[in-house]
């Protein structure tokens, strides 16, 4: 008898770290492979469901990098270090970590959108002679917003960082949205690159917009979004938009099909 994809499992929390006041990571115990930029469907019985990106992997086990918005993720916060949590997953594409290495890359992240890249950048600060050189510009809206502040500091020794607020001003910190710093980049200085932004839709559309007026080509960007997830295997047609369901085809997407499937 063939096992049911839509069944979730319990999966033991190891670990749970306070972002902010708001985000917390889960550390919890899998063994599933997972590929840097997919996601699970996390879900609390007679509770609900939620698509929620892998933020971090390791030896048997993920990071969910979860924010607090409503009943679901209500009870989740309610959850302590070897309460189990309901998983099924990992679903979804991932980003071309292949296709980025000996390259240029620069990742652009607003706000929870950090999570979702943070899996690979972790990878690429690890194993920095795997790529030529990497630019990360995040954004958050102010000071209590922001996330991952001892990665934030590390990234910083090895990659090239821009990191900004909406409008709180602090060390170690610009002003403005993340399209603002864009032009920073030194997109004519590289020979063969790639683009990643992740963030609220209307960031990603206006950061995408942004690049392309300094030169970047369309199939240069890959941007990665989960709209309305709910089944995660293409059944429910929650996230479908136009003729693209974006739990099979995506989250991530190369900007020439993304551009018309943002908002």
């Amino acid at each position: 008898m063939s096992e049911n994809i839509m069944l979730p499992h319990p999966h033991k929390i190891i670990d749970i770290i306070p972002e902010t006041e708001d985000v917390y990571t889960f550390r919890v115990e899998t063994s599933a492979k997972v590929k840097h930029g997919q996601f699970f469907q996390v879900s609390i019985p007679k509770i609900g469901e939620a698509p929620i990106s892998v933020s971090c992997m390791g030896e048997n086990w993920v990071e969910l990098t979860i924010r607090k918005v409503g009943k679901l993720t209500n009870e989740i916060f309610n959850l302590k270090p070897g309460d189990k949590l309901f998983m099924r997953g990992p679903y979804g594409n991932s980003f071309p970590i292949e296709e980025f290495k000996g390259k240029h890359l620069v990742v652009i992240a607003g706000g929870t959108g950090v999570a979702p890249v943070r899996s690979f950048l972790k990878y690429f600060y690890e194993n920095p002679d795997e790529i030529k050189s990497l630019h990360f510009i995040a954004g958050f809206r102010d000071e209590k917003n922001i996330l991952f502040r001892e990665d934030l500091k590390k990234f910083k020794t090895k990659f090239n960082t821009i990191y900004t607020l909406d409008r709180d001003k602090i060390e170690g910190f610009e002003v403005g949205l993340v399209t603002e710093h864009i032009k920073k980049i030194p997109f004519n200085s590289f020979e063969d690159y790639n683009v990643v932004i992740v963030g609220p839709h209307v960031m990603m559309h206006f950061a995408a917009l942004e690049c392309l007026k300094n030169g970047v080509t369309e199939e240069k960007i890959w941007v990665s979004f989960e709209r309305r997830m709910s089944c995660g295997v293409g059944k429910c047609g929650h996230c479908k938009i136009n003729e693209v369901y974006v739990c099979l085809e995506g989250p991530v997407f190369n900007y020439t099909k993304a551009k018309n499937l943002l908002d």
